[in-house]
């Protein structure tokens, strides 16, 4: 998990992918590197997301695939079987963490409450996903929680509303690695195989961090 956390704050961003077509995994992936992006993660949100991750790990070296939605442990073991490099789920399910767990997966629970926090850490998850983040009440609800549990060294991966008009605001907090996002790769954008938009978008947000 060190070497998790180690990458995703190096990249600070990690575009967060819903996959209708196995054929479009790779040339997205390609995409995003060639913009300066080497990370991304496929939600099991359909079918498709297991071949694509396998397809990405084959076919684009150095490409930090991370798996999403994980709201199971046969999802975290297909997930693990696909060559993901970490997984990540909405919320906090002990049977979930501990299948990740067994199969040497690391692992990013998402929380909301100030008690989901502190499960995942009994857990032993020390990454966790705040999510929705926006939602959820946004980096004020985030510091109010850390107020209370910076000490135990928790880091966050916000997701939920997230846009290139807020994200600097969520990497501010010390606490934050990286945040996920949605909006650079759109579903329509990659259905259409729009990846001269998904390039642009992927520079513009990264521009921006820098």
């Amino acid at each position: 998990m060190d070497t998790i956390l180690a990458a995703l704050c190096a990249l600070k961003l990690v575009p967060v992918v819903v996959l209708n077509d196995v054929e479009k995994a790779v040339p997205l992936a390609r995409t995003l590197m060639e913009a300066g992006c080497n990370g991304i993660e496929i939600t099991f949100r359909t079918e498709a997301a297991a071949e694509s991750i396998a397809r990405i790990v084959a076919e684009v070296p150095g490409m930090l695939v991370g798996a999403g939605t994980l709201l199971s442990p046969e999802q975290v073991l297909r997930a693990q079987s696909a060559g993901a490099t970490f997984g990540v789920a909405p919320g906090f399910d002990p049977a979930v963490v501990s299948a990740a767990q067994g199969c040497g997966l690391p692992f990013v629970p998402g929380i909301a409450t100030a008690s989901e926090m502190s499960q995942a850490l009994a857990a032993g998850c020390v990454f966790q996903k705040f999510f929705p983040a926006e939602p959820a009440g946004g980096t004020k609800m985030l510091k109010a929680l850390l107020a209370a549990f910076r000490h135990t060294g928790v880091r966050i991966m916000p997701t939920g509303g997230i846009g290139a008009d807020n994200i600097k605001e969520w990497l501010a907090i010390p606490e934050v690695v990286a945040c996920g996002g949605s909006w650079i790769c759109e579903a329509k954008l990659i259905d259409a195989g729009d990846w001269a938009e998904i390039g642009r978008r992927t520079r513009e947000a990264l521009s921006a961090l820098r």
